[in-house]
């Protein structure tokens, strides 16, 4: 700490047109501090807070990102904190008259000869790991294959080295709600489609109570569960393998317990059988997100994964951004980079879905930007859309999908999901991810069993301070100790490293992960 705070007073400035910029110096500056280009503090400023390179009228547009982010409340002079109480947030852009795939950048050249060690599927997916996974119908069982996969972990797990985890998808769903209401193939596909992540090699396993709404067959009808040789060649339909608690066959609890651990013993004989394989990088699909926001995830760790998403589309993988309210703000330079009016087109009805489900909440858009995201000096969503589309970097976007769908095409592709850290990771691994990416400015433990994560801050003090639960230190940016394109490089070397098993995550190290949460915007009965 001693070596930053005798550093020079610095600020971050985005763009040439704008007229406030970020204090860059860990602690903050006090009032005083004066900038190598004669610029003098008329407040205390804390690390990452904006502050104002000239003076500023009432009602004046105050612009970071070279965007207008809101108009002053009162006269500022130059040098003051400009703050979220002094500020008043824009109107949200409009729907209609946007621009529509305008932005022809020229093609970047591929990226050839990557690859990483992933587990093939009969699907075509491609694992980053080996893992059981036991779906639930309902939340009624989850204290029961809790109690088993527990049980599966200690007794059975070490008879079968190939097999990286075993874990129970646990959510709130499945009984006690509108069932049939139009909204709930949101979740029921969601579920469906997280039971066929490509980390869990084909090998579906459902515990049920037996009187829910949810059920098994209505969860995953014939047709959908791949066959795998191992259950029989020529087969028209893989078998659906239930455990129901209800059954007669049940007596007592340990019973029930003996009944999942017995058909886990089959899955997992089965997961054991198989081995990684040279695969190219094209088999990556990758789920973008960022969570505990601040002033410099639009400066170091989202333009960092930017350069590492263009760098995945140009190796022909797929990648996924997301957080609808988190880029709603930012939707005409999403259009106009739609690889045609149909991608547009769907990018702007999710945009039209998302303002209608919040109006029927009476809520608008300021409701997102959390304490910790203004503490970090992100005064409010336009200021924090602007830093976290920058994620997607710079290629066309080439498909969408709805809350629960599952990606079919490569490339990089908008994944609508609430900007919810845990919500949005849900709804990314049904869209089928085998690596996630989640980048954090306040800081968050954050993390999912079923895939890795890997973590990159966006400031060297929170590196330093979590040093054994970030994975990536992208504020060397910001410290002048590396580029952009040097982090975004680490980074995908460090996902093919990854996702060949070759290294693990801190989250995998310290097995943190997060409940699944299902969006469910239907009602509860």
């Amino acid at each position: 700490m001693a070596e930053t705070n005798t550093r020079p007073p610095l600020y971050i400035r985005i763009h040439a047109a704008d007229n406030v910029a970020i204090v860059a110096n860990d602690g903050g500056l006090k009032t005083g501090a004066t900038f190598a280009d004669g610029l003098v503090l008329v407040d205390n400023v804390p690390q990452g807070h904006k502050v104002a390179l000239a003076d500023l009228a009432e009602g004046d547009a105050i612009v970071r990102y070279n965007v207008v982010i809101g108009y002053a409340q009162k006269a500022l002079q130059r040098g003051s904190w400009v703050h979220e109480r002094v500020m008043r947030m824009p109107t949200a852009p409009e729907l209609d008259g946007l621009p529509i795939a305008t932005v022809k950048p020229p093609a970047l050249p591929p990226l050839e000869g990557y690859t990483f060690e992933g587990y093939r599927n009969a699907d075509g997916s491609v694992g980053s790991r080996n893992i059981l996974a036991i779906t639930q119908t309902v939340q009624c069982v989850a204290g029961v294959t809790e109690f088993a996969v527990q049980r599966i972990k200690a007794e059975l797990l070490p008879k079968f080295p190939n097999v990286d985890d075993v874990v129970a998808l646990e959510h709130s769903y499945g009984c006690g709600v509108a069932i049939d209401a139009p909204d709930a193939i949101i979740p029921i596909r969601t579920l469906r489609n997280i039971s066929l992540n490509p980390n869990f090699g084909g090998e579906v396993m459902v515990v049920s109570l037996g009187c829910e709404k949810l059920q098994p067959e209505r969860l995953l009808p014939p047709g959908t569960i791949p066959i795998t040789d191992q259950r029989g060649e020529g087969a028209t339909d893989a078998p659906l393998d239930v455990v129901c608690l209800q059954d007669d066959a049940h007596v007592g609890f340990m019973s029930m317990i003996d009944s999942v651990m017995r058909q886990a013993e089959v899955h997992l004989a089965r997961l054991n059988t198989r081995r990684r394989e040279t695969v190219p990088a094209s088999e990556l699909v990758v789920g973008v997100q960022c969570g505990g926001s601040d002033a410099f995830s639009g400066v170091t760790a989202n333009p960092a994964m930017g350069f590492a998403t263009d760098l995945l589309v140009r190796a022909g993988a797929t990648v996924m951004f997301s957080e609808t309210t988190e880029v709603r703000d930012g939707i005409d330079q999403l259009t106009s980079r739609a690889s045609s009016p149909e991608v547009a087109e769907a990018m702007i009805r999710e945009m039209a879905w998302y303002d209608a489900y919040l109006q029927k909440g009476r809520v608008d858009r300021s409701a997102n930007t959390t304490p910790g995201n203004k503490k970090g000096g992100l005064s409010n969503i336009v200021e924090k859309a602007m830093g976290s589309i920058v994620k997607s970097g710079s290629a066309p976007i080439t498909g969408v999908l709805s809350p629960g769908e599952k990606v079919k095409q490569k490339g990089l592709i908008y994944a609508a999901t609430p900007a919810s850290d845990f919500i949005c990771g849900t709804l990314q691994l049904a869209a089928g991810i085998n690596l996630h990416i989640f980048t954090t400015g306040r800081g968050t433990p954050y993390g999912l069993a079923e895939v890795p994560v890997i973590k990159v801050a966006t400031r060297s003090d929170l590196a330093r301070r979590w040093h054994d639960l970030m994975d990536v230190n992208a504020g060397r940016i910001a410290d002048g100790d590396a580029t952009i394109e040097d982090v975004g490089w680490e980074l995908f070397r460090l996902m093919l490293d990854v996702a060949s098993g070759k290294k693990k995550t801190w989250a995998e190290h310290w097995k943190l992960h997060n409940a699944l949460v299902l969006f469910n915007p239907a009602p509860v009965t």
